[in-house]
């Protein structure tokens, strides 16, 4: 026997022959001092337990406090994640390992088991400190503006995965006593189960991977998927689910693998180019499209944005139609301005000067083919905002102006009639037409 190992036994042999002697001292019964002494021992290790945890605990997360001087460094993180709770643990523990011996002294067929127990333990705590410390460096990583967007939880959880694998394996050995290699037979054996229980993990895995190599989702990222009723900024990425926030501020999860085997729609490019499209029709009567005569053009040139393109087109057209000898007793004869035509070259002057409008991407009003509905006149810009309140106010101002402006180019707007419209053609043609006033009055 060693000297230490000598020590240690004496030791043991005094702190408990001690107290025995003590109690029987005080007058106890021998079988009964036994499991006093028991207890004694049990509140004294006890308390020195909670005391010697508490003061590690302190002194560790000083010193963290300490290390981080204010800053985001990671020792902040790692107070944040229990990392000074688990670490104080290691002192209390192994005073208790010491311990166990002095104790149970007088039990011996309780020892090896609560050793075993007690290895288990050390065992979990081992796997939560070293969990703390990943979760430290993800929730250090997600403040990172290089790593803020990206998918760090499914690869935390991949950590926590295999670090609760290690885990079982040691727990296994120490409950059976057998090597750690017997535990990958019989995981092999029940590899088929495994799959199947963890297939939607693995798939997740796999997806997770795909997904940040081809940068196809972020955090913070608006994407659509009408499959599932999602529609809204995606808040987490893990191994087994997306979490949308959608509009409405409900949440929806979406499996990870469907951002491979599905397709969605993802609003980070228009984010990106720092505008938002409004592509529009307003529907014009095609009835109410004729030519401007020479008479007219003055009317119009009042109209502030086309003024000088009148002067300017008007004299490209006098020069073509004397070029070709063109019979102007018919305006159908050579080349005229129309007042659809002003108001497409009005609409896209007032587009181009509106505050709202992005000057630097495409602009552009035109016709579409010609419907039963009439003729639809598109309106394609982008707004130099791309928040949600802020476009539908620049778009709907730009909408309200254009649809009253298309009355002073004596142009009509197409609609299906209303149940008054009816109402009214029906009086009109009535075998007794009433007056004006009756109509107004019937209103």
């Amino acid at each position: 026997m060693g000297d230490l190992e000598y020590l240690v036994t004496k030791t043991t042999n005094f702190i408990n022959k001690y107290t025995y002697d003590l109690l029987i001292h005080w007058g106890l019964n021998d079988k009964i001092t036994i499991y006093v002494n028991l207890v004694i021992l049990l509140l004294v290790i006890a308390s020195a337990v909670v005391v010697i945890h508490f003061i590690t605990r302190r002194v560790i997360r000083q010193v963290l406090t300490w290390i981080a001087r204010g800053k985001q460094h990671y020792s902040i993180y790692l107070k944040e994640n229990k990392f000074a709770y688990y670490l104080a643990l290691v002192a209390p523990v192994s005073l208790i390992k010491f311990s166990i011996s002095i104790v149970f002294e007088n039990f011996q067929g309780l020892i090896k088991p609560l050793h075993v127990l007690l290895d288990i333990y050390i065992v979990f705590m081992v796997v939560n400190i070293l969990m703390s410390i990943c979760n430290a460096i993800g929730d250090r990583m997600k403040t990172n503006e290089k790593f803020k967007y990206r998918p760090i939880e499914s690869y935390l959880q991949v950590i926590r995965i295999i670090l609760t694998l290690f885990g079982a394996i040691a727990v296994f050995s120490q409950l059976t006593g057998k090597d750690p290699v017997a535990f990958f037979s019989i995981m092999g054996a029940a590899s088929a189960v495994l799959l199947l229980m963890f297939k939607d993990t693995i798939m997740g895995f796999v997806a997770s991977i795909q997904v940040t190599v081809n940068d196809m989702v972020r955090i913070g990222d608006w994407i659509e998927m009408p499959k599932y009723g999602a529609d809204g900024d995606v808040i987490d990425i893990n191994l087994t689910t997306v979490k949308v926030q959608n509009w409405d501020k409900t949440i929806t999860t979406v499996p990870t693998h469907t951002l491979i085997s599905d397709s969605f729609k993802n609003w980070r490019g228009m984010v990106e180019f720092e505008g938002r499209r409004c592509k529009r029709s307003i529907i014009i009567k095609q009835g109410s499209i004729r030519y401007v005569e020479d008479s007219e053009l003055e009317k119009f040139k009042q109209i502030q944005g086309i003024t000088q393109y009148i002067d300017e087109k008007k004299a490209e057209i006098d020069l073509h139609n004397a070029n070709i000898n063109a019979n102007r007793t018919l305006l159908l004869n050579g080349r005229n301005i129309t007042n659809a035509g002003l108001f497409r070259k009005y609409s896209t002057w007032y587009i181009e000067n509106h505050p709202g409008v992005h000057k630097d991407k495409t602009m552009m009003v035109r016709q579409l083919a010609p419907t039963t509905s009439g003729l639809p006149f598109e309106f394609y810009f982008f707004t130099n905002t791309v928040a949600w309140l802020e476009y539908e106010a620049i778009v709907g101002d730009i909408f309200d102006h254009l649809l009253a402006a298309v009355k002073y180019f004596d142009l009509e707007i197409f609609e299906d009639p209303s149940s008054s419209d009816v109402k009214n053609i029906g009086l009109l043609h009535a075998p007794f037409p009433l007056e004006k006033q009756d109509l107004k009055s019937d209103k």
